[in-house]
């Protein structure tokens, strides 16, 4: 007779979310494997309108509370289990004394929280949360482990390290275990915390099979189409970009450059490229799916991405974009930032430049460019790296065998409180 599936509860900040399909993708991938029963739930509602194929499949099973459900739990959560709940209440304040900016965001996701714990207590007891981020639905994962002593782990990213590492250590030292994307994320946390909770490092995933492989080589004469696939927010680099652009130099002068997202920075982007000269030279496209960034790669020169670190810390963590350029043998071009050599290997997979430096930018568009039919050694390293631990069934498999290990044992299920 065959163990029943383990039951493993995913919570996130907010469903769908364009630009978070490695969470999705996570999900559904864990879903078809069969060992585990998979359910989704969110925070806070999501703005995006453009939603990839694979989030319609969970769109109609994510749970999120609304405002009256959180305020009835928060009530229950006051009757049933009092103590808990004013010793998670004081813990939260605390923990976050030195970014009182964010407090009020995290006591309503406790009031959320207590939602979902009523709910999962009532419906799936013997559940396991993992969270995405290590800030609100990692802390919601403690609340609930908190009220009603259900384990949970979850994998952190970049702006949850970077930006906000309020209460990270409680959070940490109160998981089963802990996921980050990059080796340098998980240097970070053990530089920068004392929990002994073990930290694993699993990469976001893609399936290469979507993203067909045809080495490229810029054109020596004619336009050079480069592509861009990021939010339009400071950490992603765009500024520097358009500089690069305007500064010019051979090859670079040829560039035609498509920009693929959408956020705060639009229209002062829009405007700067105005400013430079280059709104004939730049197509802003908005949030796309992820089946028309897979069209674009296939039919674009180079992909750049030139991520530096923001006025408040953000930075990336190891960007999906990067991972289907280089499955598509796309040449690609980025900055020695975070988790990014990891996949961008210098004259390997790729060309890396100083984050925020416009003429080094300038100058890796350029040898990029003028390698001629060089960049097809890049591609094929570049391609063979994302195979090898990029590729979604392997990265998968890393994490199933973490939660078979963990969740297998009777101990891992006992409340550490």
């Amino acid at each position: 007779m065959s163990a029943a599936p383990v039951q493993i509860v995913y919570l996130v900040s907010r469903f769908p979310r364009t630009s978070e399909t490695f969470i999705v993708r996570e999900v559904d991938g864990l879903s078809r494997l069969g060992r585990f029963d998979i359910s989704l739930r969110s925070l806070f509602p999501s703005p995006d309108t453009a939603v990839h194929e694979v989030s319609r499949r969970w769109t109609d099973r994510v749970r999120r509370p609304s405002g009256g459900d959180a305020l009835f739990a928060f009530g229950w959560a006051l009757g049933r289990h009092p103590l808990a709940l004013m010793t998670v209440l004081a813990l939260v304040v605390a923990g976050h004394r030195r970014s009182p900016r964010l407090l009020p965001r995290a006591l309503v996701t406790v009031v959320l929280a207590c939602a979902h714990a009523r709910d999962i207590g009532r419906t799936t007891p013997n559940a396991h949360i993992h969270a995405h981020y290590a800030t609100y639905p990692a802390l919601a994962a403690w609340v609930c482990h908190r009220l009603i002593g259900v384990t949970y782990s979850f994998t952190a990213h970049a702006h949850d390290l970077y930006v906000d590492q309020s209460m990270l250590s409680r959070k940490m030292a109160e998981a089963t275990f802990v996921v980050t994307i990059s080796e340098y994320n998980r240097r970070l946390l053990n530089r920068r915390t004392d929990a002994e909770t073990a930290v694993h490092v699993v990469h976001c995933g893609i399936e290469t099979s979507n993203y067909p492989f045809r080495p490229r080589e810029p054109a020596a004469a004619g336009p050079v189409r480069v592509l861009c696939v990021a939010s339009l927010q400071e950490y992603k680099g765009h500024e520097i970009l358009l500089r690069a652009l305007a500064a010019g130099g051979t090859g670079v002068d040829r560039i035609e450059l498509d920009l693929i997202g959408d956020g705060p920075l639009r229209e002062p982007l829009t405007e700067l490229a105005r400013e430079l000269g280059l709104g004939e030279r730049i197509q802003f496209l908005g949030a796309r799916t992820e089946v028309f960034v897979a069209e674009k790669l296939a039919s674009t020169d180079v992909f750049v991405l030139p991520s530096v670190v923001a006025a408040d810390g953000q930075m990336e963590g190891l960007p999906v974009a990067l991972m289907e350029a280089l499955a598509s043998g796309v040449p690609t071009v980025s900055t020695s930032l975070s988790g990014i050599p990891e996949i961008i290997v210098d004259e390997v997979t790729g060309a890396l430049a100083r984050p925020g430096d416009v003429d080094d930018l300038r100058r890796a568009l350029e040898v990029t460019i003028a390698r001629g039919g060089e960049v097809t050694q890049l591609a094929d390293a570049g391609r063979e790296l994302v195979q090898r631990e990029f590729e979604l069934a392997v990265t998968l498999g890393e994490l199933a065998a973490l939660f078979d290990h963990y969740l297998g044992a009777d101990q891992a299920r006992r409340p550490k409180r």
